[in-house]
Formats: structure tokens, C-alpha cells, sequence
């Protein structure tokens, strides 16, 4: 098909930049503009950027570039963002490195170019990503554990316990107010016990969207799950997808390996993702189901919606979290995200310290809505 005029102006547009606009008349709108920035950003030569202060707008634009952009050039993009962005520079001087302070962004921003870098730097790349990820465990790793293993704790109480499975202490405590001075005891009008051994009391997906906007999702997802992995009453699996689906499970018990698996970017096909987490639940009742995703659903939108309407008629705890960041609200498909609320499954973004806690609630079965709310997030409204 031959192309129009018009067409033959937006390209020249875009190749020649802003200054272009007055001899071409051809006034960009649209996406175009978006492209137009992205383009700008990595080739106009009076502009330059680094990986520090900078490295959420960095992050963004290799998010920016995919959504625009075909994946070959995209690839040619990324090569070019490497030398002209100061990336190269950086992580070639370990000098430089030690002055940039590493983030969450930095971390998603590294592995976002990954499948570009020279093989020299990868080593150095992962050194970064290590010391994010430790100092991330040990904010995070302590409240999770505290929050996890109590509600856990609380939600299998055995209240009709063996005599072997007493919990004599608990018991007494809970019936002082029963002591009876004529006999010189005390009658239990409630008998606490332990709470019966099994492999694990809850089984934990978390399924997280690797688009390129959800990098920092990514690396706060990799974390909690790593420690969730660790917890014994907890059997935890791990899946990311784009618009393929990939189970990382066996990579979390080292969280930075984890990351070096994920690849940013691509298509999203959450219906896909959420088949294959189906295919994984065991115990319906005991499962909870951690879709971290914006809901751009790239594949079949009313498969996924019917798929996430039999998981929680089965008896899966399903959650949307929208985001998983400190970076304020996020860009989401708002459409789905009120279709899956009238579901039955809650849908707002979280910040991650309060993910532990966020956790507990749902092992307790507590109303996620009703959390959320309290917290100050805006959940999603279920479609009229």
C-alpha cells in the first residue's frame, strides 16, 4: 500500500525533531507526541541523562519505548541509550557506580537493559542489584515475618483440641476468670490447643506483570517473595509473564537471580498468566492469588474476567494490586480493574511496607476493601 502524504510528513516529523515543525506544518498529537519525547530524549545531542536523580524519568522512558516502539527497534534503541544516556560510562567505572545512590529504579533500569549489556558488565550490573536487594530484605524481611507467622498463628487456633495438643499457658490464662475457690482450680470453659501440623497452612501465588512500567513491582515482588519462601507455612510460587508465562519459583531463594530472569517489557497477557496459575491451585480454599499488574490486558479481556470469576467461586482468594510501589498512584486500566471489583476481587495499588500487613489480612480472611480503605488507598469500583 502506498503511503499518503500525510503519513509520508508524520515520519519526516518524527525523524527530524521539533525544529522541523514550521517547514513541515505537520503538528504532532497523540501518541506521536509521546514518541516524539522518547525519540528526543535519546538523540538530541543537547540533552543528556544519567542513572542517578534521574533514574525513575530513565526507567520510564525504556518503559515509554516499548509501549511506542516494535521490538526491533526497540532493541537498537536500548544499544543507543547505552552509549549516548552515560549508561555505558556508568557501569564500566566502578568510581562512577559508587556515586550513584541504587534504587528500586536503578534496579529495574539495569535490568531493563540487560539483554544489551557487553558481558563484562554484567557482573557489575548484578553487584548493583545485590545491594539494593539486601538492603530491601532487611527492611522488609522482619515485619513480613512478624506479620506472616501471626496471622498464621491466629487463623488456625484449635479450639477443639486433643489433650495432647493443649495449650495449658493460653489456657489458663484465657479461664482465670473461671477459678473456682472451693475446689482450688480452675474449669476451662474453653480449651486453646496448637494448631495442627500440616506441609503448609497457605499456598501463595504471586503473579506479577513484567511490562515495562511495573519494574519497580518487579523488584519489590522478587523480595517479599523470597520471603515468603522462606516461612515453612507457607508454600510460595513465583510466575511473571508478558505475553508469555514464565514460574520462577526455583529462583527464590536468591532474589537477585530471580531478577536476572525477569525480562521488562513486551505485551501483556493476563489471561494466559492467570491459566497457568489456575493450573497450580491444589487447595482452592487455602490459596491466595497475588495479580500485580496494571490490567492492560493485551490478550482475551472477557477469558481473563470469566477465569478470575471461577477462581474466587472455587474459593481462591484473588487480590489486584495495581502496583506494588511507593511512587504514588499509578496508570491502570480502569475498566478491568472495576470489572474484576464486581468480581469480588479487590483492586488498588499498595505501598510495600504495608504489604505484610496487607498478607495478613488476607490469610485471616479479613474484608481487603474495608483494609485498603482504612489505609488511604483508592480501590477500584465495581462496574454498575
Amino acid at each position: 500500500m502506498p503511503i499518503t502524504e500525510t503519513e509520508r510528513q508524520r515520519r519526516w516529523r518524527l525523524i527530524l525533531g521539533e525544529s522541523a515543525n514550521e517547514s513541515l506544518g505537520y503538528p504532532l498529537q497523540g501518541n506521536d507526541l509521546a514518541m516524539d519525547r522518547a525519540l528526543e530524549t535519546l538523540y538530541d545531542r543537547e540533552r543528556s541523562a544519567s542513572l542517578s536523580s534521574s533514574s525513575p524519568s530513565v526507567a520510564r522512558w525504556l518503559g515509554d519505548i516499548r509501549t511506542y516502539f516494535p521490538s526491533s527497534v526497540v532493541q537498537v534503541m536500548q544499544r543507543d541509550a547505552i552509549e549516548r544516556l552515560n549508561l555505558h560510562q556508568m557501569l564500566l567505572e566502578p568510581e562512577l557506580l559508587n556515586s550513584v545512590t541504587p534504587d528500586v529504579h536503578l534496579v529495574s533500569t539495569l535490568i531493563s537493559l540487560r539483554s544489551v549489556m557487553p558481558d563484562r558488565v554484567i557482573d557489575t550490573a548484578r553487584q548493583v542489584v545485590r545491594k539494593v536487594v539486601e538492603e530491601l530484605s532487611r527492611k522488609l524481611e522482619a515485619p513480613t515475618r512478624q506479620a506472616i507467622v501471626g496471622s498464621l498463628s491466629r487463623a488456625t487456633r484449635n479450639f477443639r483440641p486433643r489433650h495432647n495438643e493443649i495449650d495449658w499457658g493460653r489456657t489458663l490464662r484465657r479461664n482465670l476468670r473461671h477459678y473456682q475457690p472451693a475446689y482450688r482450680t480452675i474449669i476451662p470453659e474453653r480449651l486453646i490447643g496448637y494448631g495442627r501440623k500440616r506441609g503448609s497452612l497457605r499456598d501463595v501465588i504471586l503473579c506479577v506483570d513484567q511490562s515495562g512500567s511495573m519494574g519497580p513491582s518487579v523488584v519489590y515482588s522478587s523480595v517479599f517473595g523470597a520471603v515468603l519462601a522462606s516461612l515453612p507455612a507457607v508454600t510460595t510460587r513465583m510466575v511473571v509473564f508478558d505475553t508469555a508465562v514464565v514460574d520462577l519459583t526455583t529462583d527464590l531463594n536468591d532474589p537477585v537471580e530471580l531478577l536476572f530472569g525477569v525480562q521488562l517489557g513486551g505485551g501483556t497477557d493476563i489471561n494466559q498468566a492467570l491459566a497457568y496459575c489456575q493450573s497450580l491451585v491444589q487447595r482452592p480454599q487455602e490459596t491466595i492469588i497475588v495479580l500485580i499488574s496494571d490490567l492492560y490486558e493485551g490478550g482475551n479481556r472477557s477469558e481473563m474476567l470469566q477465569r478470575a470469576a471461577n477462581l474466587t467461586t472455587s474459593g481462591v482468594q484473588l487480590i489486584a494490586l495495581l502496583a506494588l510501589s511507593d511512587q504514588g498512584a499509578p496508570a491502570y486500566d480502569q475498566r478491568n480493574a472495576s470489572a474484576l471489583t464486581a468480581l469480588g476481587v479487590p483492586a488498588f495499588a499498595c505501598t510495600p511496607d504495608l504489604f505484610p500487613d496487607l498478607m495478613a489480612t488476607a490469610i485471616n480472611r479479613r474484608d481487603l476493601g474495608q483494609w485498603a480503605a482504612a489505609q488511604g488507598f483508592v480501590t477500584a469500583r465495581g462496574e454498575a
